[in-house]
Formats: C-alpha cells, structure tokens, sequence
C-alpha cells in the first residue's frame, strides 16, 4: 500500500463529512487535503483510542519528532510521507502541524473549559490552524480567505461539540464552557448522566446560534474571488448547517445517542455545493 492509498483508506474509513468535501477536487489539491485529513486522524486518534494518558503522551512526542523529520525530508510514516510533495507547493507550516498536535494533549490535561474564549483557544488549535492549512491547498489569492477559514473552523468544531456532548460525556470530557452551564442551570452531572431537560435544551439552541452565527461571520469574510477556489470548505459547511438543522429538529438528543446524516443526503450536498459555485 503506497501512502497515499493509506491516507485514502485513512480517509473513506472515518465516515468523515469532510470526505465528501474532498471528492470533487483536482488530483494534487485531493491528495494534498486527504494527507492533512489522514495526519489529524492519526494524531487524534492517539488521544480517543489509548487508554493509558502516558502512552497517549509518549505517543504524541512521537508525532511531533515525526514533524521534525518530515521537515528535514526524512519522514517516516505513510501519513508523513505522504504530506510531504505538499509542504512547498500548499506552504503547509511545521509549527501549525505541531498546533494540531498540542491541541490533542489538551484532551489529556483538560477535560473542561471556564468560558467561551478558552474554548475558543482550544478550537483553535484543533480546527481552525486546520482550516488555514486546508484553505492554503484548496488555493486563495486574498490574504483575507485566512481569516475566513479560521472562523470556518471554529464553526466547524463547534457543530462537531454539539453533535457529540453525549460521546464526549461518556469518555469524561464535558466543551460546554462551565459558565454556561451555570447560566443555564445545567449541572455538569446532568450532562455526564445524559440527563435531557428544559434548561439543557435551552442550553443547546444557545451552543447552536453561536455556531451558526460563526458560519455567517466566516462567510462574510471569504472574498468574492476566491469563493470557486474554496468550494470544498462551503461544502463541508453545507453538509455541517443540515446536521445542525437535524439536531435541532429532533430536539437535542444529542445525550442519548450521535446523530448524523446519511452518505447519499452528504454526497447530494456536496454536488449541489460544487456546482452552484
């Protein structure tokens, strides 16, 4: 198996909604963002799959040794490997792959956050550095479509806390910022108790309006000229808004179980996307 062929297999096997993001791009631009992918899955299922933190630690100083060497031309990994022909043409960033990876020890020494801006860091450095990073191989002429993918991300992984309160719940980690528990009235127990009320459902439409009032504000910074070449960060939005319309239309039971949408309604919003421009 060439790397390439394991990022792909990396990529299909996750059920990502990015996939389909990625299906309709040129061959270079695909198989550059299919390696990011592949990278922030490896690295992230470092944290999700090992039970041991220490080795869970041991094993993400391994990953950053391993930035180190794809840098110096030496990579080692197929993932690395095959990020490697993309690092100059995409000007992919060594310090933002390594953001990526302290993003992922955060998981292991933090399991709460105080308020929103300290949620919003970590969003940074598990979403939005792979936003700039993503918009750098999808192509842009406007310094400003940066900041535009930025915003994008953090929209992304805000839907991604919704979507996964009660997955997150069950493995000890609670994103909601604590003072927005207190705000409204939700105790931590509830969320770990996938206890569903009132006041956690008056929570969720809160979580939810900051997401998309996120999609908004990144829309509104995409320039004008670089919107074809962004085309699969709006479908991966696309794709990301209708799962937020799900959640919301089947009440927030995001405790009790993980709602998503079906392949065919995914592949149907990214054509849709791609062609509309």
């Amino acid at each position: 198996m060439t790397p390439d062929q394991y990022c792909q297999q990396k990529a299909a096997q996750s059920g990502s909604s990015f996939y389909y993001s990625f299906l309709f791009l040129p061959p270079q631009r695909r198989l550059a963002i299919t390696a990011l992918y592949a990278f922030c899955r490896e690295v992230d299922d470092v944290v999700d799959e090992t039970s041991d933190p220490q080795v869970a630690l041991t094993t993400l100083n391994w990953w950053r040794n391993e930035v180190a060497q794809l840098l110096a031309g030496t990579p080692n990994h197929p993932v690395t490997r095959a990020l490697a022909p993309h690092l100059q043409p995409f000007k992919l960033r060594g310090e933002h792959l390594i953001a990526v990876i302290d993003g992922m020890e955060m998981d292991l020494t933090q399991t709460r956050y105080l308020d929103a801006v300290a949620l919003e860091r970590y969003c940074w450095h598990v979403a939005s550095v792979v936003g700039i990073m993503s918009a750098g191989i999808f192509g842009y002429s406007d310094e400003r479509t940066l900041q535009y993918a930025e915003k994008l991300g953090l929209a992304f992984q805000l839907t991604n806390i919704i979507r996964d309160v009660g997955e997150d719940a069950r493995r000890g980690r609670i994103y909601l910022p604590i003072s927005e528990l207190q705000q409204f009235g939700v105790p931590a127990s509830d969320i770990l108790n996938a206890k569903h009320s009132d006041n956690f459902v008056r929570l969720m439409r809160f979580q939810l309006a900051r997401a998309q009032r996120c999609y908004d504000e990144a829309f509104a910074l995409l320039p004008p000229q670089d919107r074809r070449a962004q085309r699969a960060g709006l479908i991966m939005a696309a794709i990301y808004r209708a799962l937020l319309d799900e959640i919301e239309r089947d009440g927030f039971f995001v405790l009790q179980h993980r709602i998503s949408l079906t392949p065919l309604r995914k592949l149907w919003l990214a054509w849709k996307t791609w062609v509309r421009g």
